[in-house]
């Protein structure tokens, strides 16, 4: 497993650098597809004992997760799923609220994040030379969505 540290200081600067220096080299080796799932954050941003926000409801965390996303789009076959990383991911981007029976999604804005994420993964891991569809279809089953080979058939 690699942990990428992250604190107030980075969050709050739109820092990428923790991020960067991990995959960069992964990237540049031409490693990268040697570390599906293997990323986790570990993050430590202070919060008053009165606030009850999780991370993922916090402007300035949420908004660096956008900023990594958009140099990264395919970032979630990096992402350790058994650790729940792909959850506080999708977390970190799509709206939602927490209620009785745990994180509640937008529907429409999860369906929209899981597209798009499907269509990036898709064409990066062609390029990585991964053709099996297996890894998108159980991404989607995470995110509660059933893809049918039908849909891959068009991309």
């Amino acid at each position: 497993m690699t942990k990428i540290q992250l604190n107030a200081a980075t969050l709050n600067r739109l820092d990428l650098s923790p991020a960067m220096a991990v995959i960069d080299p992964w990237l540049a080796d031409g490693s990268v597809v040697n570390h599906e799932q293997e990323l986790q954050f570990e993050i430590h941003y202070p919060q008053a004992p009165e606030d009850p926000r999780e991370l993922s409801e916090i402007p300035e965390v949420r908004l660096w997760f956008l900023r990594l996303d958009a140099r990264y789009p395919w970032l979630p076959f990096l992402l350790d799923w058994e650790a729940q990383e792909l959850g506080r991911y999708t977390a970190m981007l799509v709206p939602h609220q927490f209620g009785t029976g745990g994180i509640e999604f937008n529907p429409e804005a999860l369906e929209l994040f899981l597209m798009q994420k499907i269509f990036a993964l898709s064409d990066w891991m062609q390029q990585q030379g991964i053709t099996s569809r297996t890894k998108l279809k159980f991404m989607a089953q995470m995110l509660s969505y059933e893809l049918e080979d039908e849909f891959f058939d068009l991309l």
